[in-house]
């Protein structure tokens, strides 16, 4: 039967005699099976027995074989199928139940799945499934590692804007290094697009009164802040319905900024929020009270009362000195005098501060005593991290009450990025990095948001939200920890190594990132000449004590024995959005682009 159907799809094509490459390919697409072009390169070669660059209705048949017909696929359709060669409903049923965890299982389910995935019409019509209609299952989006639950919001969006992490990107002007180089307006697009929410514009006094977006002192180049704001207003609400922050680092003189707060207006309309929600006086509002909003984050004048009273009236050419110095360290001179550099601030821009005033973190028992609802620090990534060594529980205490902004130190030149989930542990709402630098932090940060739908927020963890709360990440004390289990089976169809054909020797490595007692490595054996269906079957456990705040990587290399190894490819989700059962990890380059259809084939397990 699946002979006949096989051949039914396929002779059409080889009515002309023998087929080239293109064509193979051609046809293993049209059959819907997704193959790498330079793997079935490959296997084309190794199948054409005459070296002609031509192939019978038989070679192909083998070809397809052998892209289509996995081994541990088959391993399990024959440990369901009671004559391994047809699926009842009532078979898949209990596939669907004992291995992957279906929780809702119903006759229709399976029946949908059928009529969904099997190409053979008498077998679904009788609501069976074949092998090929198995492997499809298997191969599509609704065997992969990560939950469809998690695809969409699913989070309670009703909390005050500081119980969220939210995806926040630094100086997102540049899209190389900090020094020298381009400042591009496809930094804020693809950080918009990837579901950034908090963007930072460098602004400085520009020819006829023009502000301009630059990393000021520096030789990067200059784009018209307007420009930059006509770019954010088009691709804002692009991915994600909820607010986003424009955090001004603002250099400009009151006259531009009077330029800058009336682009802002004009631009963005009724978008921009320039008052107060009634329904939010003296608290942050909810992400969802804020959707479709842009808020302005920079230094303000007065009070938000103050501000609603000026509501309507004239501002131009009014501004106001506000001081942006602290007390320098000097040593053991204490006595030194604070070194106060006045930065004039336009009313009119001013008032365009609502919920996220730009405030100098001066210490924890000052923020205790003074700091309003709706003053956010910026703390740099070397002094914050000091503190959550010093003070854990009083960090922690803030970032439960304000917005607290964590940036890279100014030595990054090179734009690399820190770790931000030793930030995220103690419940910092924005983690700001380069998002134009791949590598492990960029690879976290997407990880981390893919969860809720993509939307940019995801609610803390209670534990950082209570105030009763004695959460500290480096010393825990009661949990309720989950044992993971992974049987890593197999690689599909691998990425190639630049440094070797397609026999290249791989490896997988398993990573745990957490609270420091979480952080744990794993890895496979090498697997000799093999990128194509490498074999692991090996198992890994981790005892992970604090799953809500746990990513999960895995990391797939080629070994090299005098450069060092190579990356092939990585993916990164939270722990809690992993399915259970027989699933595809799908494979990113470095730069976050998928890999498709290379991916690693697992079995996953949990219990919480």
């Amino acid at each position: 039967m699946e002979t006949r159907w096989f051949l039914s799809k396929i002779q059409d094509d080889f009515r002309g005699g023998k087929i080239n490459l293109e064509k193979t390919h051609r046809l293993l697409e049209k059959l819907d099976i997704r193959c790498s072009y330079i793997h079935v390169k490959n296997i084309f070669k190794d199948n054409d027995k005459l070296k002609q660059g031509r192939i019978t209705i038989e070679e192909f048949r083998a070809i397809y074989r052998i892209i289509a017909h996995r081994e541990e696929i088959i391993e399990i359709f024959n440990a369901y199928s009671e004559n391994r060669k047809i699926l009842s409903e009532y078979n898949l049923v209990q596939f669907l139940i004992q291995e992957q965890y279906t929780v809702e299982m119903s006759q229709t389910i399976a029946f949908e799945i059928i009529q969904k995935y099997e190409p053979i019409e008498e077998v679904r019509k009788a609501r069976q499934m074949s092998f090929e209609g198995f492997t499809r299952y298997m191969d599509s989006s609704e065997c992969l590692l990560f939950k469809n639950e998690c695809r969409k919001v699913y989070q309670d969006m009703t909390h005050p804007l500081n119980d969220y992490f939210i995806s926040s990107s630094h100086n997102t002007y540049l899209v190389s290094g900090q020094l020298v180089g381009p400042s591009d307006l496809w930094g804020y697009v693809s950080a918009l697009v990837k579901g950034c929410r908090c963007l930072e514009i460098d602004c400085w006094d520009g020819a006829q009164h023009e502000p301009v977006v630059y990393h000021g002192y520096t030789l990067t180049s200059k784009l018209l802040f307007k420009t930059v704001i006509q770019a954010i207003h088009k691709y804002a609400f692009m991915t994600s319905d909820y607010p986003v922050v424009l955090s001004l680092e603002n250099h400009c003189s009151p006259a531009q900024q009077e330029v800058m707060a009336d682009i802002l207006q004009t631009t963005f309309g009724e978008s921009l929020l320039s008052d107060m929600l009634d329904d939010f006086p003296d608290t942050l509002p909810s992400p969802e009270a804020l959707k479709f909003k842009v808020l302005v984050k920079n230094k303000k004048i007065g009070t938000l009362k103050e501000t609603r009273e000026r509501k309507g009236s004239n501002k131009h050419g009014d501004s106001q000195d506000k001081e942006t110095g602290v007390q320098k360290p000097s040593g053991v001179m204490l006595f030194k005098k604070k070194k106060i550099r006045k930065l004039k601030i336009s009313l009119a821009l001013s008032d365009l501060v609502i919920y996220t005033k730009a405030e100098k973190f001066r210490n924890f028992q000052h923020s205790r005593l003074y700091q309003q609802f709706n003053e956010s620090n910026s703390i740099g990534e070397t002094r914050a991290r000091k503190l959550s060594k010093l003070r854990v529980h009083e960090f922690i205490f803030h970032t439960r009450k304000f917005i607290t902004r964590i940036y890279p130190k100014a030595t990054r030149a090179d734009s690399s990025n820190f770790n931000p989930q030793e930030f995220w542990n103690i419940g910092c709402q924005m983690v700001a990095l380069n998002f134009q630098t791949p590598g492990l932090p960029m690879d976290l940060q997407n990880g981390k948001f893919l969860d809720n739908g993509g939307s940019g927020y995801i609610l803390k963890p209670h534990f950082l939200r209570d105030s009763k709360s004695d959460f500290n990440p480096s010393n825990i004390k009661e949990s309720m920890p989950v044992t993971l289990t992974i049987r890593l089976i197999s690689g599909i169809q691998l990425p190639l190594s630049h440094s070797s054909s397609n026999k290249g020797d791989t490896l997988v490595i398993i990573e745990v990132f957490g609270v420091p007692n979480d952080q744990m490595k794993q890895q496979t054996r090498v697997i000799k000449k093999n990128a194509f269906s490498p074999r692991w079957n090996e198992t890994f456990t981790f005892i992970i004590h604090v799953p809500e705040l746990a990513l999960i990587r895995f990391v797939v290399e080629s070994q090299g024995l005098i450069a060092g190894n190579e990356f092939l490819g990585q993916y990164t989700l939270p722990l809690l959005c992993m399915n259970k059962g027989y699933r595809r990890v799908p494979l990113l380059s470095r730069m976050g682009e998928s890999l498709e259809p290379a991916s690693l084939f697992v079995y996953v397990w949990y219990i919480r």
